[in-house]
């Protein structure tokens, strides 16, 4: 089968009232996608800092900023929905016991943990942009998969979303001078202590650097080390759900890769990867992290 267990029903940056995103219609756009795209299984899983409980967690301005929907009711429409019930959470070190008390307290089927900030500067929006304060490409590199490599260990993740979006920019912000493998090592031996699934994501072939989430080299570490995967384009709009499918899954191939995570009450089962794909329309982008 094949699913996407990343996706969002409204666009990011957009402070529209949740009622014209959280709609039986606009579900049924997803679904329509995925039916056309050969996607069995969708999972919704809104960024955490749209919510305002998530300032519990963390009150950096960009999170103030977007806190504006109430995450029960968020819970409370998408598990009456046909959609698996996710959220997207940021990682943010020394959080841990808050972010538990906020995952913990909610019955998700499914939770994908994320990195977008190196301390509290991004790895993928021009504001408050990490590359304007640090000169050394090697050193934000080595903070961020240091950063993922937490994450992991923390426990709190079925999934680790777009693992490598240090890249994001591609040639559009400075490469580390250290080959990547280097810069992986912490992340892959968190992997393969806990097991958190790793996601494959086509959210990449969308942004500056072109190519899928993760690096072939990083995948291959994972499975040496292995890693389960799962699967997403990280929709943002309904044209945009199974876009590049076709490429992940013969990624997926090329690794020996033969069966993909689904989810359901927060417990994993493996479910056999089958590669017939519909290719999905060239997407729009607006409104899309």
């Amino acid at each position: 089968m094949l699913s996407d267990y990343h996706l969002h029903l409204r666009p990011d940056e957009d402070d529209t009232p949740p009622e014209r995103y959280f709609t039986e219609e606009n579900v049924d756009r997803y679904l329509a996608a995925a039916d056309q795209a050969g996607i069995e299984e969708l999972g919704c899983a809104e960024h955490v800092y749209r919510f305002r409980q998530s300032l519990q967690v963390w009150r950096h301005p960009f999170w103030e900023r977007w806190a504006l929907d109430d995450l029960d009711a968020y819970c409370e429409f998408v598990a009456a929905s046909p959609l698996k019930l996710g959220i997207e959470c940021d990682f943010v070190p020394g959080a841990e016991d808050r972010i538990a008390a906020l995952l913990e307290s909610r019955q998700f089927d499914f939770v994908v943990g994320s990195v977008h900030f190196v301390g509290d500067r991004a790895v993928d929006m021009e504001e408050f942009e990490v590359w304007e304060r640090s000169g050394d490409p090697d050193a934000v590199w080595r903070r961020y998969f240091e950063t993922i490599a937490e994450a992991v260990r923390s426990g709190l993740f079925d999934v680790i979303a777009h693992p490598d979006l240090v890249k994001y920019w591609g040639s559009g912000r400075p490469l580390p001078q250290s080959d990547p493998r280097f810069h992986y090592e912490p992340a892959i031996e968190a992997i393969a202590e806990v097991g958190t699934a790793v996601e494959v994501s086509t959210a990449g072939l969308r942004k500056p650097v072109g190519e899928l989430y993760p690096s072939l080299a990083f995948a291959e570490m994972c499975v040496e080390a292995g890693a389960q995967f799962a699967l997403s384009s990280d929709a943002h709009l309904p044209e945009q759900v199974g876009y590049g499918y076709e490429r992940a899954v013969a990624f997926l191939e090329r690794l020996g890769v033969g069966e993909i995570c689904v989810f359901e009450g927060r417990a994993r089962q493996l479910a056999p990867l089958d590669g017939s794909v519909v290719p999905a329309a060239d997407p729009a982008e607006a409104g899309e992290r």
